[in-house]
């Protein structure tokens, strides 16, 4: 098993393409990719490191069963974590969102992720900056970065490749 988890929710299968394109970038260092909705918390828990996915659904959700998609997701999953499960675990989120379509939103799921793992004790890196993006408000907003890796798939695809290299940059120090 390898120090990094990579775990993810999704909704169009977005979210788990970001997540493998972030396994191939990372190679032996990060087992492959896993749905959140095909893992158990012992599996979850048994790594070091996490890098976690989420998209945004309607005006800030999380995927899961609460949000109307027909699996459990995120939302489920992150109600079986206590305040201390993630002491010493060290999390970094990416979060995928279109900011023309839901700008009021914009990637606004990842919050509730970012809240849930804060409180169980994580200490979460990778957060980065608002710049590049057009929107009018986001609940993954910290200060002036979000909590997170924002991916814009639908708008600004051809961006994906230099994020993601560049955030995987600062957590190489972190992770590696």
């Amino acid at each position: 098993m390898a120090n990094i988890g990579i775990f993810f929710g999704t909704d169009t299968g977005k979210t788990r393409k970001i997540a493998k394109m972030i396994h191939q970038k990372l190679g032996a260092a990060a087992d492959a990719p896993v749905n959140i909705n095909r893992t158990d918390l012992d599996r979850f828990l048994s790594y070091p490191v996490l890098l976690l996915g989420t998209p945004t659904l309607g005006d800030g959700q999380l995927p899961g069963l609460d949000a109307g998609c027909e699996e459990a997701s995120w939302g489920e999953f992150v109600a079986q974590l206590d305040s201390n499960s993630l002491s010493g675990k060290t999390v970094a989120l990416f979060g995928l969102g279109d900011q023309v379509g839901y700008p009021d939103n914009f990637v606004s799921g990842l919050r509730p992720l970012y809240d849930a793992l804060k409180n169980s004790g994580a200490q979460i890196v990778g957060h980065w900056p608002n710049e590049g993006y057009e929107f009018n408000a986001s609940s993954a907003l910290e200060a002036d970065k979000f909590v997170g890796l924002v991916i814009d798939q639908d708008n600004q695809y051809d961006l994906t490749d230099e994020r993601l290299d560049a955030w995987l940059e600062t957590l190489k120090p972190v992770f590696l």
